[in-house]
Formats: structure tokens, C-alpha cells, sequence
């Protein structure tokens, strides 16, 4: 099965991915880590662009064909790459789980982005005013979606959890 977070920066993503990650056993694919690591690397002529998506897809795919579980935490803004998951997933012969993340509360959802301290070397995390003027466009379809605003972390991991297909934690 293949697990991917989406939403804008500061809603809460990482915080649940990371704690169904440590209850489930899944690979970890966070694009904020793969993304400034390409930086670090100084291999790209431009910006990294969809690069990060882009080699996460492909590492995704590959732990899928083992037979590991995997949860993608990303912004995940815009179709081609809501599609590009997709893709992996079928290729796979996997189910895709897409659960958007949202904080509700715009003040609250300010308060953590303002507070944020971070946590990957090199990356300074996004400004309110960067994540009001990121580009998200909205799904074609609805994803299972968990406002933040609303719930605890561990309720929120709860519905993840409650959403997993339980064959979808064998080894194929």
C-alpha cells in the first residue's frame, strides 16, 4: 500500500506520517528531506524543482515491489504529481491511500508555521506569507481528509490507521 500525506506546510503532515510510520513499519519517504538533500549535492543547474518528486516516486516504487508498505509526506499541490503517485501505485499493483492534511483554523494554522523550528540541516522552514502563496490546487476528487484543527495528532493518526488495508501489511 502506498500512503501519501498531502497539505501545505505547517497543517500537521509530518507530525502524523511520522507516528504511523513508527506504529505500521513503512518506509518513510519525507520530499523536504530528498529535496534539500539534491541542494546540499549541488548537482541541479536550476531549482530542485520536481526533482525531489521524482526520485521519490521512484524510490517508492521500488520499496513497493518488495512487498514494503510506504508513506509519502509531501505538499503533494498540484495534479501531475497527484497523478504521478498514482501511477506508482498501479505500477506497483498497489492500493493508494491519499489523505490531505488541513488545518482549519487559520490562526492556529499561522501559530504553527510561525513556530516552527528546523528540523532538516541546511532548510529554513517556510514564512506564513510563503505558505499563503503556494500553489495548491484542488483535488479532482476528494482524498480522505483530516483537519487538524479538530483533533489531536493521535486521533488523526487514528483515522490513518483505521483507513489501512490490513492485506496491504504482506510481504508479496
Amino acid at each position: 500500500m502506498l500512503i501519501v500525506f498531502s497539505g501545505l506546510p505547517g497543517t500537521g503532515k509530518t507530525t502524523i506520517a511520522r507516528e504511523l510510520v513508527r506504529q505500521t513499519g513503512a518506509v518513510y519517504l519525507r520530499i523536504d528531506v530528498i529535496e534539500q538533500a539534491l541542494r546540499a549535492a549541488d548537482v541541479l543547474a536550476g531549482d530542485v524543482g520536481a526533482s525531489g518528486y521524482g526520485v521519490a516516486n521512484a524510490v517508492a516504487l521500488s520499496n513497493l515491489h518488495v512487498g514494503h508498505r510506504v508513506i509519502a509526506d509531501c505538499v503533494n499541490p498540484v495534479r501531475e504529481s497527484r497523478e504521478a503517485w498514482q501511477a506508482v501505485a498501479s505500477a506497483a499493483g498497489v492500493e493508494l491511500l491519499d489523505i490531505r492534511v488541513m488545518c482549519s483554523d487559520r490562526q492556529e494554522h499561522q501559530r504553527r508555521v510561525e513556530a516552527r523550528s528546523g528540523d532538516i540541516p541546511g532548510l529554513t522552514p517556510p514564512s506564513w506569507e510563503s505558505v499563503l502563496a503556494h500553489e495548491y490546487e484542488v483535488w479532482d476528487e476528494p482524498p480522505l481528509t483530516i483537519d487538524t484543527a479538530l483533533m489531536t495528532p493521535e486521533q488523526a493518526v487514528a483515522i490513518a490507521l483505521a483507513n489501512l488495508k490490513p492485506e496491504a501489511n504482506r510481504a508479496r
